[in-house]
């Protein structure tokens, strides 16, 4: 019997493994994006667990903050629009539940999040280039 290994989610990780790229450059060149990627994702999952209070213009642009705001309904408790309150929208669009109880969003949370509102903000900001203002 053959092992065929666990079933792939598209939703999980970068899939680099399926890139199929041919030349050491090209390969050095997506190795380098996923790199980037990888730290912002880290870095903002640490960000919120080190500097909740900061304000959300340290990690997000103000195309991802409007996103967000138009996109994730705030919890009826928000008072304050911190850098925390917007990676927990983030997150939420990744399946976070952001309970009480809940632990903060991990790496896998803030990937699906941040994915998904890469795609919506580059969707937003062509929009926006077609229809303008």
């Amino acid at each position: 019997m053959e092992d065929r290994g666990a079933p792939q989610d598209p939703q999980i990780g970068l899939q680099a493994e399926e890139s199929k790229l041919t030349t050491a450059q090209r390969l050095a060149n997506l190795i380098s994006l996923f790199c980037i990627l990888s730290w912002r994702l880290f870095w903002m999952t640490m960000l919120n667990r080190s500097a909740p209070d900061a304000p959300p213009t340290l990690a997000l642009t103000a195309t991802e903050i409007g996103v967000l705001d138009r996109l994730v309904k705030d919890k009826p408790k928000a008072r304050r629009k911190t850098l925390s309150h917007y990676l927990i929208k983030i997150a939420r669009l990744g399946g976070y539940l952001a309970r009480a109880s809940d632990p903060p969003p991990g790496n896998m949370a803030m990937w699906r999040g941040l994915s998904r509102l890469t795609d919506i903000a580059l969707g937003a900001m062509v929009g926006e280039e077609f229809v303008g203002n």
